[in-house]
């Protein structure tokens, strides 16, 4: 009787590994457009979380400064080390009032209103959200103003730019 030898295949033939790689392909088109729309509800969040900062913000520089509004969102903040004054209340973090960019979108807040006295010179204002891309950083442009009430625009245009302008935009629910 003679011994022979077999000899079994080891590893994986190449149609098993297409198979494989079809898989993981199928399972990642499906979930990349779900992460998407994840990350620009979250930079959504963010930017509606920053506008009601701004409002608390501009409310709180009005009775503590006694100027009426800030003129403009870098009136609410400051670089750091910030040294609390009208012109830099250091009431915002410095990502908000100087680089004016977060998750995705540009905030921004006016001073309006002129109807006000030389020492109170804005009685009302307007902050608002827009996104950097729209459809890749976020979908809606938000905004308020002194209501409090954060309204958004659905197709993600520019900043209203004032209060009155702001308040023709539905209200976020």
């Amino acid at each position: 009787m003679s011994s022979k030898l077999t000899s079994k295949q080891k590893g994986f033939s190449l149609i098993e590994l297409l198979i494989v790689v079809a898989i993981i392909l199928i399972i990642a088109a499906i979930a990349i457009p779900n992460l998407l729309r994840a990350r620009i509800a979250a930079n959504e969040a963010s930017a509606v979380g920053s506008i009601r900062s701004i409002v608390t913000a501009e409310v709180s520089y009005s009775s503590t400064w006694g100027q009426g509004f800030a003129a403009a969102i870098t009136n609410l903040g400051g670089a750091l080390p910030c040294t609390a004054a009208a012109a830099t209340a250091c009431i915002l973090d410095p990502i908000i009032t100087v680089t004016k960019i977060k998750s995705g979108y540009t905030l921004s807040a006016t001073g309006a209103g002129g109807a006000g006295t030389a020492a109170s010179p804005y009685t009302s204002f307007e902050a608002a959200a827009v996104p950097v891309t729209v459809g890749t950083t976020g979908q809606r442009t938000f905004c308020s103003d002194e209501s409090g009430v954060v309204r958004f625009d659905p197709t993600g245009g520019a900043d209203p730019g004032t209060d009155v302008l702001c308040e023709r935009l539905v209200a976020l629910q």
